[in-house]
């Protein structure tokens, strides 16, 4: 008897979508070279009846919103306030959080640090599919955690975990990392697209089942996205994204995507002999203190998730040998920088056509919205005329292509922020300026370009 080939696809790394056969380019987000082969698994057949399919629907029923009561899940505290904030104020049950990072960045190091806070009042399951239950011992050793709640299983067959974790009934389950498991149902190599995909499905329907709050530890790619099938973020319920230089003393938490909570928000740790150390107060690591006022220096009051921050921007233009100068921003993104030259240029009557700019963001945070504009632009001007600005003055607001400053969401609070780091004097958007004023600040208001360069002229 001759055995049935099994059935293949080819599934999209990007976007997670089935093609029948290998093409270069995905059809459906038109990603290059993103297809791998995958073995179908066999599932159980549908059977028919009365010209319709049964099955599945035979065990569910069809409800109304209407019928269905919302349920008010209280939240579990980890220990980490960083962690908590940045989960939207703690765990929830039955909830699954995909953590990424690029190697030796701390995730695991959080995550038995958040385990052993937790194992004092729930059960805890931590399973390592790339270390032995010495190794994590040495390492807990070495950060000074007792441990003794936490239970260890060093095992990377899913069908075997979750034979283990009905066995323990953990409330908290960490996985490390979800690229090291394999099915039983698939023939393919651990950490394909395949096995994760299933791997990871499986995880989530225990989790909903069970009611367990699941940890899932993700590689990422030479490009710092999460490595396997893009669809593993659509199946969690909250991304986590570990940032920061591996020679610096700063992480930074990033919430990429919760179900529970606010998205974009920010947890900032501080690694040393002893772990991951809670920093309550961030602004103070992100502003410098200069001793005097130097040229290309300006504070900015950002916003991550719910908390506004002040975070300093410094500028470089120097005067470029190349035919084509440099635009180097580093914190931001570098089509914007390009950008805001042009604005102001076309409204500032300030060309930079033949200098090199380079831009940073201190402490390795990075700045996606658009308030740090009016600040950036103010910084490289102080550069380029080597005229500094004052240490108390901090900026924010959006610069159209137009020349007008925009507001930004949260303008209070920012300023409130401002003043508690000894801002003296802002310069705001004319829609972010309170009505009764904020003590102790010196508010200016603009509304375009030209008159936010006035004000610093």
């Amino acid at each position: 008897m001759v055995a049935s080939k099994p059935r293949s696809a080819y599934v999209c790394h990007a976007c997670g979508a089935r093609h029948p056969k290998w093409a270069g380019q995905c059809s459906d987000c038109s990603a290059w070279n993103t297809l791998s082969e995958i073995a179908e698994p066999r599932g159980r057949p549908l059977q028919q009846r009365g010209g319709g399919y049964t099955g599945v629907a035979d065990a569910t029923r069809v409800e109304t919103l209407a019928e269905i009561s919302p349920e008010e899940r209280q939240r579990i505290h980890s220990g980490i306030g960083e962690l908590d904030r940045v989960l939207g104020g703690g765990l929830v049950g039955g909830s699954v959080v995909l953590i990424g990072g690029d190697p030796g960045i701390g995730k695991s190091t959080l995550l038995l640090q958040a385990c052993a806070a937790l194992a004092v009042s729930e059960p805890v399951l931590y399973v390592s599919g790339e270390e032995s239950p010495q190794q994590i011992g040495l390492r807990a050793r070495r950060l000074g955690l007792s441990g003794g709640g936490i239970r260890l299983l060093a095992e990377t067959c899913v069908e075997q975990i979750l034979a283990h974790a009905v066995q323990e009934a953990p409330r908290i389950m960490v996985v490390d990392s979800i690229q090291t498991l394999f099915t039983e149902q698939l023939q393919s190599a651990p950490g394909s697209v395949s096995q994760v995909r299933e791997s990871a499905a499986q995880l989530v329907r225990f989790a909903k089942q069970r009611g367990t709050i699941v940890f899932l530890v993700g590689h990422v790619t030479k490009d710092g996205t999460l490595a396997g099938p893009r669809v593993l973020e659509h199946m969690v319920d909250t991304v986590l994204y570990f940032e920061g230089e591996h020679g610096g003393p700063f992480r930074i938490v990033r919430s990429i995507k919760n179900r529970f909570g606010a998205v974009n928000e920010l947890g900032v740790f501080a690694m040393g002999d002893q772990g991951l150390r809670e920093v309550k107060n961030p602004s103070a690591i992100f502003l410098s203190r200069h001793d005097v006022p130097v040229s290309g220096s300006l504070v900015m009051v950002t916003r991550e998730g719910t908390r506004p921050m002040l975070v300093e921007v410094q500028a470089l233009v120097d005067e470029s040998p190349l035919a084509n100068p440099r635009r180097v921003a580093l914190g931001l993104d570098q089509n914007r920088l390009a950008m805001l030259l042009a604005v102001l240029h076309r409204h500032g009557g300030i060309g930079m056509f033949n200098q090199d700019v380079f831009v940073n963001v201190v402490g390795g945070v990075r700045i996606a919205e658009t308030a740090a504009d009016l600040p950036v632009i103010m910084a490289v001007l102080s550069s380029y005329r080597d005229r500094p600005l004052s240490l108390d003055l901090a900026a924010f607001g959006e610069v159209g292509l137009s020349g007008e400053v925009r507001p930004v969401p949260n303008g209070p609070d920012r300023l409130r922020e401002a003043v508690k780091h000894g801002i003296r004097r802002a310069i705001v958007p004319k829609g972010n300026a309170p009505k009764e004023g904020v003590e102790g600040l010196e508010i200016t208001v603009v509304r375009t370009l030209a008159e936010a360069l006035d004000a610093v002229s």
